[in-house]
């Protein structure tokens, strides 16, 4: 299903399905789609796969992007929220 704000739908898909949040697909799939997949490659991310996160990290990343219930989650629950955020 092609969405008119993701300039790569298979990039978007492909970093879904390993698990990264709905954002962080679309910025990169955007991004490689204006300035290559190399480009984008290089520069990388800085931190570290959310499991590696502590769970006050994840807290106070769930509370910046507003996810609901958060207080009640669980360290897996955060986890997987903020993937499907």
């Amino acid at each position: 299903m092609a969405r008119a704000q993701i300039k790569d739908e298979k990039t978007y898909e492909e970093l879904r399905k390993r698990g990264e949040s709905k954002e962080k697909a679309a910025r990169i799939a955007n991004a490689s789609a204006s300035q290559g997949k190399k480009a984008v490659s290089r520069r990388g991310g800085k931190h570290p796969s959310y499991e590696e996160w502590s769970k006050s990290e994840l807290m106070r990343r769930a509370r910046e992007i507003g996810i609901d219930g958060r207080s009640t989650m669980t360290k897996d629950e955060l986890v997987k929220a903020l993937r499907d955020h």
